[in-house]
This record gives structure tokens, sequence and C-alpha cells, in this order.
């Protein structure tokens, strides 16, 4: 039986209270997607003439189907475009349809859908009819569409944008977008066509925005800082590396790349919409800059590497300089007037793996950067006690992958770290591997026993915050059939499924006060581990209690002043449980209320075996 001394809990915090903790932001998997329900929309990346390159695109009614490398392309950044040849003498609709990402494309009769698309003849004629842009059924049954008229004269670049409510809901995902003309009417011509989007409503009503129901899932975290374009996002080599100005401006205007994980990045989700995602979740932007290494094991030698510094200050003006700037003007014309609220910059992604080279780089980066923006905190990405930087780093980043074993010892971590004004971003972290096998085997979804080991680390993080500001899992969100498993939130084209990490997550953030309180500490080495925190305002305690015993254990808390109310949200399952497409729901936090006028100022809590618990006892009296 473990318990807290009335008197410790009387003390004054001795730290702050997870000002910035569990934002869940994990840079090693997929961005962010945005609601494009498009697969391969651009071409972009692509080898034009190859099977391959048309990746998700098919024909419908024998129409001639090719990506080609365009003469006169829609833009710079994209120079492919879909070159269609419409055979004589059809009859019926003649064109093409995209299937959408892995698993089909929805359909949702309560939404309105915005379809656009560049085309143009590269012959001129004298054709003029409708084009019908819809959503059909994988047998070919309307569910609802618009038309536009094309005109065979138009033989530069025109842009046509649509709008249209489906009248039914299909009955499953087998769907897929389409473009088509009357055979006859259409009878041997050729029209090109490049960059076609299509939309459902975005999160906040964004143009170019989010899926809705992930960015709710985000937001019911109350996250308190986003960490982008991510960590390894930020490039497999020099030449794919993540460029802030690839990623603003119009959609024709950005090339993609290939990422990190071998897909295409759109980069739809550019740097103005990170930030403006982080101002839609009340967020902190954590702001990378590629710092001249790359996954592919290179690093930029320092006598070439002032371009890329650079590079990064016009990225920093471009997120916080004022209008008179080139770059605010730039960032005003896009829709955002006012500098971003920015304060971290974090220098390169786990530079360990480069430590001897990201001495100078780092030296060269921050002196040149801190010269620019003094107002603005660099955290350093090597590790923290080797190689020795100068200037020395004020922040780091710190990523952990580990067992659930190791995150259960490991709940006293930055106990010992010297109280020197030195701050650590625990970037990265889960358990991504159960006790008994290889660290390689990777769990394909958090488990109960791994939620709970990452609550035990967490409550030292908590415990700690006086120099840990901010934590994330990682990875934050992927598809089902993404790579880098395990992840905090998975979805498919239907479908968010909150894993037993998110709502630990969830819980930590939101339930915590201003204020730390002092208590009995936890044995290092046993399998109990808390802390207790207080919101003075509200006059409550949050009491974050972890198991990670086969066995449930009583605590006994011991509180002061009398308590009238309380609650208990406690998160448990058996240690294998995973909430996954076929269990979504296995494991989810139960609430229960609790009746504390019996207990005068104690409370006994039977926490069960693999579980979170959140106390939640107030109003004082």
């Amino acid at each position: 039986m473990v318990y807290w001394s009335s008197l410790t809990i009387f003390a004054l915090f001795v730290a702050r209270c997870q000002a910035d903790r569990t934002i869940t932001v994990g840079p090693t998997a997929r961005p962010i997607p945005t609601t494009l329900l498009l697969r391969n929309r651009a071409f972009q990346k692509v080898t034009p003439n190859t099977p391959e390159a048309l990746d998700g695109w098919r024909s419908i009614n024998n129409a001639g189907l090719t990506i080609i490398a365009d003469p006169t392309p829609v833009s710079n950044a994209l120079p492919n475009s879909l070159e269609v040849k419409f055979p004589p003498n059809k009859f019926g609709p003649i064109g093409f349809g995209n299937e959408g990402f892995v698993g089909g494309l929805k359909v949702d009769k309560s939404l309105t859908y915005t379809a656009s698309f560049f085309y143009r003849f590269p012959v001129a004629s004298s054709f003029k009819g409708n084009a019908v842009i819809g959503l059909q059924t994988s047998t070919g049954l309307s569910l609802g569409s618009a038309t536009a008229v094309l005109s065979g004269t138009q033989t530069t670049w025109q842009q046509i944008t649509v709008t249209f409510t489906p009248s039914q809901n299909p009955f499953n995902n087998k769907n897929y977008f389409s473009i088509t003309l009357d055979g006859i009417a259409s009878s041997g011509q050729t029209i090109h066509f490049a960059m076609l989007s299509l939309f459902p409503p975005t999160f906040r009503g964004r143009v170019n925005g989010l899926r809705p129901d992930l960015a709710t899932a985000l937001l019911e975290m109350t996250p308190g800082f986003l960490r982008f374009p991510g960590g390894k996002n930020l490039g497999n080599s020099v030449d794919t590396r993540w460029q802030w100005n690839n990623t603003v401006g119009k959609l024709v205007d950005r090339p993609g790349r290939v990422g990190t994980w071998g897909y295409v990045n759109t980069d739809g989700l550019g740097l103005l919409e990170f930030l403006t995602l982080c101002e839609d979740l009340s967020v902190t932007p954590i702001m990378g800059v590629w710092a001249g290494f790359s996954l592919d094991g290179n690093s930029v030698p320092i006598e070439d590497f002032w371009p890329y510094i650079q590079q990064a200050i016009d990225q920093i003006n471009f997120a916080i300089a004022p209008t008179s700037h080139p770059l605010g003007l730039l960032r005003s014309q896009l829709g955002h007037t006012a500098p971003f609220a920015l304060t971290y910059i974090e220098i390169g992604n786990e530079e360990f793996f480069s430590s001897d080279t990201y001495v100078d780089r780092w030296g060269y980066m921050t002196s040149v950067l801190s010269q620019n923006f003094p107002q603005l905190r660099y955290i350093a990405t090597s590790n923290s006690n080797n190689p020795v930087l100068y200037p020395d780093p004020t922040h780091w980043d710190v990523h952990s992958f580990q067992t659930p074993g190791w995150f259960a010892s490991n709940s006293f971590f930055y106990d010992g770290f010297e109280r020197n004004g030195t701050m650590y971003l625990e970037g990265e972290y889960a358990a991504t591997t159960n006790d008994l096998v290889a660290k390689h085997d990777r769990l394909l979804y958090p488990t109960m026993k791994g939620a709970a080991s990452e609550a035990a680390y967490m409550t030292g993080l908590e415990r700690n915050s006086d120099i840990v500001f901010g934590a994330s899992y990682s990875p934050l969100l992927n598809v089902i059939s993404g790579e880098k498993t395990p992840n905090l939130i998975s979805f498919d084209v239907t479908t968010v499924y909150r894993s037993t990490s998110y709502y630990v997550q969830m819980m930590f953030a939101n339930n915590r006060g201003a204020t730390l309180m002092q208590s009995t500490l936890p044995d290092p080495t046993g399998t109990l581990f808390w802390t207790v925190s207080r919101d003075v305002y509200a006059q409550m305690y949050f009491i974050k209690i972890v198991n990670v015993a086969a066995a449930s254990e009583v605590v006994t808390v011991k509180l002061p002043g009398v308590f009238l109310s309380g609650a208990a949200v406690v998160l448990t399952g058996a240690p294998d449980a995973s909430n996954t497409p076929t269990t979504p729901g296995l494991v989810v936090p139960v609430i229960n209320a609790i009746n504390l006028s019996a207990y005068v100022n104690t409370h006994s809590h039977t926490a069960p075996a693999y579980s979170v618990t959140v106390l939640r006892i107030g109003p004082v009296y």
C-alpha cells in the first residue's frame, strides 16, 4: 500500500507542470493527409509513357490514356500531363476515372464536393461540349455530378472548378472520380489534363485543408505543440530534401518530391498549411530546418553550407517577418498577413548519425540564425552528452523507441539531470515492441502494456517538467497499410482508430494542473508510478496513477482539506489488447464518479493490472 503524505502535498509546486506535455506529433510517419481524394493527382515524380505513371487512373469506355512530358506543361513545377485520346464513333460516356487511395473512395451524400482540373487541347479544333465531372460506383452508377463546357479553341491551360452533392450513399468504397464526354461528340479528339483535385469539406473550412475527423482526433487531445515538417521527413538526400519554398503558393506550382518512405509527397500540406494548423489547434509550432545531413549518409561540406543556411533564414522569415519584408509580403499575399507566433527552431533531426560533422554545422547555422533571430530558441538534435557543441545548446531533442520494460524502468530518467537552464524535448518516443522480441520486430498497433509503460515514463516527464518542456509520441498517425508501426492514430478512407497510447496521451493532456505538487516518490524499480498536479483556479487535483504489473494494487491517497466529489478515469485491458480495425473500441477510458465524503482527506483506489488512472478530485472546501 502506498501513501502520500499530506504534509508534502501542502508544499509549493516544484516545477512547471507539463505546460507542453504529451503533444503528439511523430515526424517519422506520413505527413498529416489533406482531404484530397485522388491518388497521383498531378503525376508528380513519375516516368512518362509508362504504365506505372497511370497509378490510380483508369480508362472509361476505351479512352486512350498516357502520361506524357507535356511540351507545354501546366507549370514549371508540374511537367507531366494526362493525354486522353477519345476513340472515333463510340457511343456513351467516354473518359477516365481515379479510384482514390488504398481502401477506395468514400462518398457521403451529406457533403458537397469541390472538383477542379486544368485542361487544354494540344491542337485547336471546333469541338465544344459538356464534360461530366462526378463520382461513380465501380459498376458505373452515377452518385452525383456537375457539368462544365470544354472548348477545342482552348490551347492554353484553363482551370475548371465545379461543386456537386451526391444523391445517394453507395454500399461500399469501391467508387471512383470520373470525367467523361459524350462519345460521338468527342470522337477523335485529344485533350490534355493536369493537376486534378477532389475535396470534400475540410477542417475549419480551410482551402486545401485537412480531413476533419483526423484533425478532430488531434484537437481532442488538447495538444500543446506541433513539430513539423517532421524528423526524417526532412529528407533522404540533398536533392530530395524538404524545401519550404516548394511547398507554398498555388498547388500547381508545388513540384512535390519522393519522400523518405518511398511514396511521392505532393506537398499539398506545405509550410503555410502546417503553420495554419498550429493556429487552428491553438498549439505552439516547433519548426524544423534542414541542417545539411540527409538519410543517405551525406553531409554538406561546411564550405558549401551557406545556401542551406540562407534557405533556413528565408523559411523563418516567411513565418514571422513583417509585410515590409518580401517574404512577409509573400505570406500576406497567400492569405496570412500577421506573422505567426514562432518560438522554437529545430536544427536538423537525429544528427547523432553524423555527429562529427554536426559540430561545425550546428555552430555555423545557429550562430547565423541567432544573429538574425535572437528572440528564437534553437533545439539541438545530436546526443546531449556527445559531442560537445558550441554555442552551448539551451534545448535538446531526445528520441526513445524502446520496450515496455525499458519505459517502466526509466520513469526516473530525467530526475538526475543537472538543473543548469538546459531544457529537453522528448521529441519522439513509443513502446514499439513487446519485451520478448527483437527490437526490430515492431508491433502493428500499440498495446495496453505498452501504453501503460509509456504512461509510467510520462509520470517522470511530468515530474521533471522544470527541464522537460515537451514530449510527443511517434509516429503520430498513419494509414493502416503504411510504414513505421505502431502509430498513435491509424486510419483508412472511412474511419479513424484511436489506439491505447492515444487515450493515454489524451488522459494526460486533458488532466493537467498548472502546478506540480510534491508527494512521496514511487519506487524507481517498482511497478506503480504516479504524479500529482493542481489547478488552483478550478480547485482541482489531478492524480495520475500507473500500474504496469500483472496484478491490481491498492493505493491510498492523502490530501489536504476536505473534498466532496471526484471522478476516476481508468484505462485498462489485457496486456496485449489493442484497438484495431476489427476491435476499434476494445480499450477505452471509463469514467466513474467517486464519493469522497466518507473519506475526509483520504481515498483508497484499486489500480487494475496494466492500467492508467486519473483521479480528478475537488473542489476544496
